[in-house]
């Protein structure tokens, strides 16, 4: 027996219920929010939920999230290309350009050390940036990561893999 009195309310519930904390009481009223909403402000949501999905891009300088091949931070000619700030994903970017207290450039890795989960120095773009020391007029890189054994280990890694780097770390 189903648990709503329509299958497609519940399949809705449930696809939205598997976005991270969005549990099935909020998903039932995210749901039945768009139900009653104007067609086309549903379609419009529905629409820019995709056209995020199939044209978003990463930055091929920071791998930061970008709507074209190179990110709006990386093309901006007021930053510091000489200071980077090394992070775990692009929410780490989020939340620090919130602050409006950096002008440097960013390097997103993509997480941390988790042997765990499965996650070693070949999935994090490590390379890339010992890379980025070499073609790059950096003075300085901030390592931003997670106050978490994971995050100190990828720290670890990180300053053993710029050991050559001669600026400040």
């Amino acid at each position: 027996m189903a648990e709503y009195s329509s299958l497609l309310l519940e399949k809705a519930v449930d696809e939205l219920s598997k976005l991270p904390g969005i549990g099935k009481k909020t998903a039932l009223r995210l749901a039945l929010h768009l139900l009653g909403e104007d067609m086309i402000k549903t379609v419009q949501s529905c629409k820019s939920l995709t056209d995020m999905r199939n044209n978003i891009v990463l930055c091929k300088r920071c791998y930061n999230i970008s709507d074209t091949s190179t990110c709006s931070i990386c093309s901006n000619p007021k930053r510091d290309e000489s200071l980077l700030c090394v992070v775990a994903d692009m929410r780490d970017v989020i939340a620090i350009e919130r602050t409006c207290s950096f002008n440097g450039l960013y390097h997103v890795r993509g997480g941390v050390i988790n042997p765990i989960e499965g996650i070693s120095p070949n999935d994090l773009r490590i390379n890339e940036l010992v890379e980025r020391t070499f073609n790059e007029d950096l003075k300085e890189i901030i390592l931003a990561l997670p106050a978490t054994i994971e995050g100190d280990t990828t720290n670890y890694y990180l300053s053993r893999m710029l050991k050559n780097f001669n600026g400040k770390i």
